[in-house]
Formats: structure tokens, sequence, C-alpha cells
């Protein structure tokens, strides 16, 4: 299976979704899971994710410190099986660049129910602590799918 996350820079929201999902799937023995994170724009790509979304990740005891910003697409978009997308803008973006019955909102699978994640890059460190808990809860939720998807699970 392979996952893209996807939001605006690559900077904030989606990078903290990869750390935060990928040490999920990996405490769920689903390691051969494919995971990345991009951005729709490009402003940032090669750059650490925003400092205040890394602090709150090592606060939380993940660490941030590998990722790196790149553009979406990476590699071939039709090889994707779940491509999600943090808000209603990122989706529109990627219409037409990602599999059309893979492309989902990130927050469809949040048991406190679907919507955005809300862009914390212009304000203070309790809009990280509040995407990082969004993204924690998700992020449980997509690997009990992920999990259940599985055959023989």
């Amino acid at each position: 299976m392979k996952i893209a996350v996807v939001c605006l820079g690559n900077i904030c929201r989606s990078p903290m979704a990869e750390v935060v999902l990928r040490d999920r799937l990996d405490g769920a023995g689903l390691d051969d899971v494919e995971l990345v994170s991009a951005g729709t724009g490009g402003w940032h790509t090669g750059e650490k994710m925003d400092r205040r979304a890394a602090a709150t990740l090592l606060e939380a005891g993940y660490d941030p410190e590998r990722h790196r910003a790149q553009q979406w697409p990476v590699g071939d978009p039709e090889t994707y099986d779940l491509v999600l997308a943090m808000d209603a803008d990122n989706l529109a973006d990627l219409a037409g660049q990602a599999p059309e019955n893979g492309l989902r909102m990130f927050r469809d699978f949040d048991p406190e129910g679907p919507g955005d994640v809300p862009d914390p890059y212009y304000g203070g460190v309790e809009g990280f602590r509040e995407v990082l808990a969004m993204v924690e809860r998700t992020s449980d939720a997509i690997v009990a799918s992920v999990a259940a998807s599985r055959p023989g699970s």
C-alpha cells in the first residue's frame, strides 16, 4: 500500500501527519506501507518543517528531523492507493493529479468528524498542538482502516 498526505507547503500539517502516521503504522506492524508527504506548492522544497511544527512533535515524543519538503506529485500519482488532502483547497488542487478513487480528505477518517485540518502557520503554538491532536486520533483510525483492508485480517 502507498499513501500520500498533502497540504499546501509541506512544512506544517502534512509533515506532522507523516511523522505521526509513520509512527502508528510501524507500531501496528504495518511498516511495509509506503508513506510520503508533499505540498501542492513548491515554495519550501528541500526545507525542514516549520520550527513550531517540529517543536510540537518533539514535545510529544516524535522525531521530525528527517523531513524535507517536497512538491506533489512524488513519483507517479497513479501508484498511490490513498492520497489524503489536509483541507478542501488541497483536495481541489489535487483533482486530476491523484487516483480519483483514492483521493480523500485526511479527516474523513477522524472519529470526531470530517473537515479541514486548519493551517496553523500564521498562528501560535496552540494551533500546532490542536493540529497534532487531530492528526494523532485520525492516524489511529487510518491505521485501523489499513489493517482491516489487509488480506486475512
